[in-house]
């Protein structure tokens, strides 16, 4: 039935299928409930190494990761990669091989304190002969002291530690834990390994149980905007099907669960909107006596100077832009001196930057470029940075592949060469498309041209 799929007090982040009973004191136990007040996400979750999806580069036969879940490795890992990739799938997993106990942490609530009674639990457990894995969630947002309280239980092997993080923990995790640890890396899933996930939770029991019809077009909007991230498309797939009043999921419904709702900045009326609003519009048309009235309004009114400032500062860039860059540092200097002289004298500065942006030429090249690339990222076009411009300035870098094959621009005599920037999907997309006003006549044959070099066409 529609709307049966709600959603339950917790999460379930440390939910490991199966192994509802594992918690003790230093981590409290989630109550076991009916699946369907469980988040989609958490009752799809894998229950073996045949239901993982993606990741197979760690999962071949004889690796440490397949070990580990099959009950035969004891290495400490750490699982690095973005969200919604099966980092606490996989610790779930390795948690349920060979009768190991299993318990949760999360960096985000747990201290010291509660660090040493897991350890000691765990101590206890080892006489009786029971491994336990203690598994954080953002190890990077532990501090040095909580991760320090870690490497003794790690290195006697009193837990097998699974950790997982967003971050590179090249840089997050402390060196003694680290060199104690392996480092595996977990990749965004592909587009058919999302699709593979939504399909199974569409007719699986545990999921929709086939009750709900999902279009092809719904299917392939959602795969779009997870961004290869599991967890995501099954919270949009379950939020469309929570919405639907009669078990059909279309493509406008997806758009209209998933969206967020528009944030409103006119307050009904409200004077104090109507006239920044009319000296923005002012500003935007060029007006300059429009828009010194308006400067006029809000001076008199007492309104806030830095107000003014800030969005002075923004139209300098959102109706000027690269048409006539020096606006952009007149505004920055208005408020410079606004913070700095302050009032009544400050208002000749905010005059001088009105005057400035009113009378510059307009180009709104700068907010077309950022939002034609916000509009590819939000569509899920953020794939992977090539390789050969990855960070290198760390221990293991070079072993992953990172900042190999980097050709350095002031190595070449005209500061400019050809070699590939964007992600691959990416390759070959303008999204700065300089108008021929003011400075931007120079900059448009300029940037013609650097686009043949690098890319070399």
């Amino acid at each position: 039935m529609p709307g049966r799929y709600g959603r339950g007090v917790s999460d379930g982040l440390f939910d490991a299928p199966g192994t509802e009973d594992v918690a003790d004191e230093f981590v409290p136990s989630i109550a076991p409930m009916g699946a369907g007040f469980a988040p989609l996400a958490v009752r799809m979750r894998p229950r073996n190494l045949d239901e993982v999806v993606g990741q197979q580069h760690l999962l071949g036969p004889g690796s440490p990761l397949r070990r580990l879940i099959e009950g035969s490795g004891a290495a400490s890992v750490l699982l690095y990669g973005p969200p919604g990739t099966g980092k606490t799938t996989l610790a779930s997993l390795i948690s349920q091989s060979t009768g190991r106990r299993f318990e949760a942490l999360s960096a985000l609530s747990a201290g010291v304190k509660e660090v040493r009674g897991v350890i000691e639990l765990a101590r206890r457990r080892l006489t009786a002969g029971e491994q336990t894995v203690l598994f954080i969630d953002e190890v990077h947002r532990f501090s040095k002291t909580q991760q320090d309280a870690l490497l003794a239980a790690v290195e006697n092997r009193i837990v097998l530690l699974v950790a997982a993080t967003t971050e590179n923990p090249s840089f997050s995790v402390v060196s003694p834990l680290l060199s104690r640890s392996l480092v595996l890396q977990l990749t965004s899933l592909s587009e058919a390994d999302i699709r593979l996930v939504l399909t199974r939770a569409i007719e699986d029991p545990r999921g929709l149980a086939g009750e709900y019809t999902v279009t092809d077009e719904a299917l392939d909007h959602i795969v779009r905007i997870a961004g290869g991230d599991a967890r995501r498309s099954l919270t949009a797939l379950e939020a469309s099907a929570e919405s639907s009043l009669d078990g059909t999921v279309g493509v406008e419904l997806v758009e209209a669960s998933v969206d967020k709702a528009a944030v409103r900045y006119d307050r009904a009326g409200d004077q104090h909107y109507d006239v920044i609003s009319a000296f923005i519009k002012s500003l935007r048309g060029s007006d300059v006596d429009a828009a010194l009235h308006y400067l006029a309004r809000m001076i008199s009114a007492g309104e806030d100077p830095r107000f003014i400032a800030r969005r002075l500062m923004i139209q300098a860039s959102e109706e000027v832009g690269m048409a006539d860059p020096m606006a952009l540092q007149t505004a920055v200097a208005a408020a410079q001196v606004v913070q700095l002289v302050g009032m009544p004298e400050a208002q000749l500065a905010l005059t001088q930057a009105t005057i400035h942006i009113a009378t510059a030429p307009k180009s709104g090249s700068v907010v077309k470029g950022i939002g034609a690339a916000m509009a590819d990222v939000r569509a899920g076009k953020a794939g992977a940075v090539p390789p050969h411009l990855r960070d290198g300035h760390y221990a293991g870098a070079a072993g992953l592949g990172n900042a190999q094959g980097y050709k350095y621009p002031h190595d070449h005599p005209d500061g400019v060469l050809a070699q590939q920037y964007p992600p691959d999907e990416l390759v070959g997309t303008d999204y700065y498309r300089p108008t021929d006003h003011g400075y931007e006549r120079e900059v448009g044959p300029r940037v013609t041209k650097l686009r043949r070099i690098v890319r070399a066409r």
